[in-house]
């Protein structure tokens, strides 16, 4: 039987996109014949501290070498010395979903440290798996990872039968994603402050507690603009309850500041939602052109245009939907995604 160990900085059942593709990953991995030993190492990263670094040393160094081990790129990157010192022994694949430097909120400082950080540690990684074409053309031109290191395999999706929508008096609009800066909340936030006059409500599916900081900031921008019964964070919700979530939904928002796929905008358009986002990262390569209306990240002018057009015209919400679903039949499944990933760690050596 084929096995692979699968490192991860957490509990797999962590409601991010990332840790999402790490389990479902898993999951169907397992289905397909693999043995797979998940490595918890720990909830500090990107940024350990020094009892927590020398945890994964003897956690990672203890598997065996001739057996993939994949390390999600949260740790990967922020284990430089470890990766070093194992490159030689142990067969190391790293799984990067997005540069931990181009996290929106980060210090000039911080963000060159985890720059330096990553790049020396991907140095040490046999091949290099992400979840789009951009991020690998990334990580090709800014983090010097050789083109025959770097392997795409983009997240799967669940196949869905899009809900009926009927024109409501009142837009529904669903925003998913953890309340962090890189998401943009404050730029959607400000963008509807200016539609006070149309007709909408916006839910906000993520985890308020990665960031209590930003949460905060956001709530008290809420109330500053007269919101408060109209926008509803929600924190992190059940699968089932996120689906009734699509399914309710008119539009979906998110002023995303960088993504390295944007799993939220693929199960937007699995749900044939219209989408307005920015063309930060790979959301426009997630986004078909059809799907959606894109603009710049952080142009809120532009932001709210996008809304007001959207919010107002139900048949351009009809003709984006219908691009949506178009756009979905494109996607991979996860057992696909898993198939793809098999054959990147069958082809190692």
């Amino acid at each position: 039987m084929r096995s692979v160990a699968f490192a991860v900085p957490g509990a797999l059942t962590i409601p991010t996109g990332g840790y999402t593709y790490d389990r479902r990953i898993v999951e169907e991995m397992r289905a397909l014949g693999w043995q797979v030993e998940t490595l918890n190492l720990g909830e500090e990263y990107p940024r350990p501290s020094v009892r927590s670094r020398a945890a994964a040393r003897e956690r990672l160094a203890a598997q065996p070498g001739d057996r993939p081990m994949v390390i999600d790129g949260l740790a990967f990157g922020a284990l430089p010395d470890v990766a070093n010192d194992l490159r030689a022994s142990h067969h190391l694949i790293a799984l990067v979903h997005h540069p931990l430097a181009l996290e929106a909120g980060l210090s000039p400082d911080d963000a060159k440290a985890l720059r330096v950080s990553e790049r020396q540690a991907l140095t040490s990684a046999r091949k290099v798996i992400t979840t789009s074409a951009f991020t690998a053309r990334l990580l090709a031109s800014d983090y010097d990872v050789p083109a025959q290191r770097l392997a795409v395999v983009r997240p799967g999706n669940d196949p869905v039968v899009p809900a009926r929508r009927t024109v409501n008096d009142v837009i529904a609009l669903l925003a998913v994603g953890a309340v962090v800066p890189r998401k943009g909340y404050d730029a959607l936030i400000a963008a509807l402050a200016s539609l006070r006059d149309l007709p909408w409500r916006l839910t906000i599916v993520g985890d308020c507690m990665r960031d209590v900081e930003t949460a905060a900031r956001l709530e008290s921008a809420v109330a500053g603009c007269l919101l408060k019964e109209r926008i509803t964070f929600t924190g992190p919700v059940s699968t089932e309850h996120l689906a009734e979530l699509y399914a309710g939904a008119d539009l979906f928002v998110l002023a995303s500041r960088f993504e390295g796929y944007g799993m939220a905008f693929a199960e937007a358009l699995a749900h044939g939602l219209p989408i307005v986002g920015t063309t930060a990262g790979a959301i426009a390569e997630t986004v078909p052109a059809n799907a959606g209306i894109l603009v710049e990240p952080d142009d809120v002018p532009a932001l709210s245009d996008a809304l007001r057009r959207l919010i107002s015209d139900p048949v351009l919400r009809n003709v984006l939907a219908r691009g949506a679903r178009s756009g979905a039949a494109e996607l991979p499944t996860w057992r696909q995604s898993a198939e793809l990933f098999s054959q990147v760690l069958a082809a190692e050596p």
